[in-house]
């Protein structure tokens, strides 16, 4: 493999150039990313579950925070579209901690299942961006490759919610009712 070759290959120097603020978002993000299916997909009121839990939210709460450090994309002064993202995140830990406290686990579960999918995964969605951090360590010499990411990523998000959505039935007239 010539020197040439390897610049083809995926390289952690954007990451390790990048300021500060970027490493710290861009590893609370990914440990987010990590650790979320973990604390979803747990029994209720178990410790794992708890643990993966409150370490996600803190992951997520340093995510959303250390964005507003991270002024490489303003359109309104120091601030981009994404940044609203972040406000929706904090808004969204504070709602998901609200219900589990108040005792009301669906509420809960629908602010943080909302939080990761529709929040963490459509944000992590833009680093594919040409000339963001990931984008130039995963794409170093492609980088408008990104945008095929951000398409099959946004399909894939797209698809998960369109499976998960219930099913809505109508009720016809004049047709029993059934009661439970």
């Amino acid at each position: 493999m010539t020197p040439s070759d390897r610049e083809d290959l995926m390289t952690f120097e954007p990451f390790l150039t990048a300021p500060f603020i970027i490493q710290i978002h861009a590893a609370s993000a990914f440990l987010a990313i990590v650790l979320g299916p973990l604390a979803l997909l747990r029994k209720r009121r178990d410790r794992l579950h708890k643990l993966a839990g409150y370490t996600w939210v803190i992951a997520m709460a340093i995510t959303a925070l250390s964005s507003f450090g991270i002024h490489g994309f303003g359109l309104i002064g120091p601030f981009s579209p994404l940044h609203l993202l972040a406000v929706l995140a904090l808004w969204s830990l504070w709602q998901g901690m609200r219900c589990i406290f108040a005792g009301d686990i669906a509420g809960h579960r629908a602010a943080m299942q909302g939080l990761y999918w529709r929040g963490l995964c459509v944000a992590g969605l833009f680093i594919f961006l040409p000339g963001r951090t990931l984008s130039r360590m995963v794409f170093p010499e492609a980088q408008s490759l990104g945008y095929g990411v951000i398409v099959l990523g946004g399909l894939a998000l797209l698809a998960q919610w369109w499976m998960s959505r219930k099913p809505r039935t109508k009720a016809r007239i004049g047709s029993p009712v059934q009661r439970v």
